[in-house]
């Protein structure tokens, strides 16, 4: 479901909303390629903690991250609304394993207001905006810092 932000002269951003140990995220549905049901996953020796192996998406081998983990949270059973989102960052795919997914929202820029200071207890470079619409509060994630960009694609960001 498409919900609607309030109109302004500018076109208003899409976001997919996620769920992750009861709070709701979003990606830029720009970046979003695929929405799959959780299925096996080859794990890879040697690699980060939140790395969980690597699937097969039609001939491509893609990296697949618990975001949970990736996040600090602790790890859970995965269940029928797990879901892996596949992801374009830089030219590769990368999937994320969510808790599920809600829906699509827009949002003006006007709405979206940047992220609270959260200290150097807390890591909030991960936040990119935070917005409300009927009442929820969505964090807009930034994948590329989430994923380390550098290490995916290969190349520094600036």
């Amino acid at each position: 479901m498409i919900h609607e932000a309030s109109q302004s002269g500018e076109a208003p951003r899409q976001f997919l909303t996620y769920n992750l140990a009861g709070e709701e995220h979003a990606f830029d549905i720009l970046r979003v390629q695929e929405i799959r049901r959780y299925s096996a996953i080859t794990s890879v020796p040697n690699t980060a903690r939140y790395v969980r192996g690597v699937m097969n998406l039609r001939g491509t081998i893609v990296p697949v991250i618990d975001l949970r983990v990736r996040f600090g949270i602790e790890p859970i059973e995965y269940t029928k609304w797990t879901v892996i989102i596949t992801l374009m960052i830089g030219a590769k795919l990368v999937g994320v394993i969510v808790d599920g997914v809600s829906d699509v929202v827009s949002f003006h820029a006007a709405e979206l207001k940047p992220p609270p200071e959260l200290g150097d207890a807390i890591e909030g470079s991960f936040l990119t905006a935070m917005a409300d619409t009927n009442g929820r509060l969505i964090s807009l994630i930034d994948i590329d810092r989430v994923l380390g960009v550098e290490a995916i694609v290969g190349t520094a960001t600036t």
